[in-house]
């Protein structure tokens, strides 16, 4: 097994300065992951920097709530894309999942999912799975699936808490081979990653990329 590309290198925080994301970008292409996980603004550096190398840029849809309009986050992906974008990780609308209103679900990520395929891109779906119940988790990664998605994934690391391997399994249990799970938040070694990839996750969101390629 490849562990370096399970792992998307991953950067979000608000205070990332330039120098910080230059610095992921080298790790990236030392270690050869699979992706680096950035903020939008950062997108057109990063894939300048990584055009060399097969390491994807992955970038992050209304973030990290999830509450913005579809439209806002169909502009937000065709704007990363524009700057050099390869995988979308788009925030579902959490509220309308929680009142169980399915349809509103599944257009805003279907506007996604077809403005990244239209361009041949990979998108991942954020259900946030800490603020949901064991039935809303199943009816995020059936509606994502139904809109077209292409992952789903654990959490956005900026919630209440990260992936489980509980929750890893629940998603791969739905979503069978069909779909890709991301684990994401709360991933800080190689025992946890390997733990993860067991419970059926195929890529991980990691700030810990390095430490846990040398543990």
């Amino acid at each position: 097994m490849n562990l370096a590309k399970y792992i998307d290198h991953t950067l979000l925080k608000p205070e990332a300065t330039e120098s910080d994301i230059e610095k992921i970008l080298s790790e990236a292409k030392q270690y050869d992951f699979a992706s680096v996980c950035v903020n939008p603004y950062w997108v057109k550096k990063s894939a300048a920097a990584l055009a060399d190398s097969d390491v994807n840029v992955c970038t992050v849809i209304g973030f990290p709530l999830g509450a913005t309009t579809t439209n806002a986050k169909v502009a937000e992906a065709k704007d990363a894309m524009a700057n050099g974008a390869d995988e979308l990780d788009m925030v579902i609308n959490i509220g309308e999942l929680r009142a169980q209103h399915d349809d509103a679900v599944v257009a805003d990520i279907k506007a996604v999912a077809e403005a990244g395929h239209a361009q041949k891109k990979l998108v991942k779906v954020i259900i946030e799975a800490c603020l949901l119940t064991h039935d809303e988790k199943v009816r995020a990664c059936q509606l994502a699936e139904k809109a077209g998605a292409d992952f789903v994934k654990t959490s956005t690391g900026f919630s209440t808490g990260g992936a489980t391997v509980e929750d890893v399994k629940l998603m791969r249990q739905t979503v069978g081979n069909r779909l890709g799970v991301k684990a994401a938040g709360g991933i800080h070694s190689k025992e946890d990653a390997l733990n993860l990839i067991d419970a059926g996750a195929t890529r991980l969101g990691a700030s810990a990329g390095v430490k846990i390629m040398n543990s």
